[in-house]
């Protein structure tokens, strides 16, 4: 009889090709699989179904996985056993014994994603991996004031990468904020919402540091929703400053 394993991860994605598996490159799921796998010494393959991807470069605190375990063992047990086998920049942060219904992308409520940004004149040597760097002028007040246009439901086809394969660009962002971290002279962004395109929060983060910097007017999004048109959003973001900060499902409602 098997168990269905709810487990949630935290991972440095530098080294990382992105999260799902890929012929020839270390990808989180990969890892992962090779330890469950080596943990369960069957000859059925163990298959990890995550939340959602993540690209190259892109960081996790709260991605979120499952899978389906042939041995009786506890949840304690297995978030132990994972982290004694997993690399040092994959970590197992919470693990627990799901219902069978559980499903890890298609039973979630939303996501939430973090974007740091290094406001420093060159480059910091110890975040070039960890976050985006703009060494302009910016106006956080004109990105405040442009964060309400960012929520809401709409068609964020400007804001979508090549490559996307979703059937429609229509997303809902139920909050997004910007604010200041001046002890690490950084400006940070969140954006939860009820899913997210390829690339979509690297190019909303892009557009928004060109409202701070004057580029574009502060209601640029709301023209950008009418013309869906990705070149009209221009720039996106780095990889090393976003982080998916976490993913919710039924027994998060109180969280939000």
């Amino acid at each position: 009889m098997t168990q269905r394993f709810k487990v949630t991860l935290a991972y440095d994605g530098t080294n990382f090709a992105g999260f799902q598996s890929q012929p020839n490159q270390r990808t989180v799921q990969f890892v992962l699989e090779k330890a469950i796998n080596k943990m369960s010494k069957k000859d059925e393959y163990i298959t990890v179904y995550g939340s959602g991807r993540t690209d190259s470069g892109v960081h996790a605190l709260g991605q979120v996985v499952h899978f389906d375990f042939p041995h009786p063992i506890s949840a304690k047990g297995m978030l132990r056993g994972l982290n004694s086998m997993l690399p040092l920049d994959c970590e197992v942060v919470d693990c627990k014994i799901v219902p069978d219904d559980f499903h890890s992308r298609y039973t979630t409520h939303g996501k939430r994603y973090l974007y740091r940004v290094s406001r420093g004149e060159f480059v910091n040597p110890f975040k070039r991996l960890y976050t985006g760097h703009y060494k302009y002028p910016l106006d956080i007040e004109k990105i405040k004031e442009a964060m309400p246009d960012v929520e809401g439901t709409h068609d964020y086809s400007s804001f979508v990468a090549s490559g996307s394969q979703a059937k429609s660009h229509v997303r809902t962002i139920y909050e997004a904020k910007v604010y200041e971290d001046k002890v690490n002279d950084e400006i940070i962004f969140e954006f939860y919402g009820n899913g997210f395109l390829y690339n979509q929060v690297r190019i909303m983060v892009a557009t928004l540091l060109e409202i701070g910097n004057g580029k574009r007017p502060v209601h640029d999004f709301l023209r950008l929703y009418e013309v869906k048109d990705r070149s009209q959003a221009r720039q996106t973001a780095p990889a090393s400053g976003l982080y998916l900060k976490e993913v919710y499902y039924d027994e998060d409602d109180e969280k939000l």
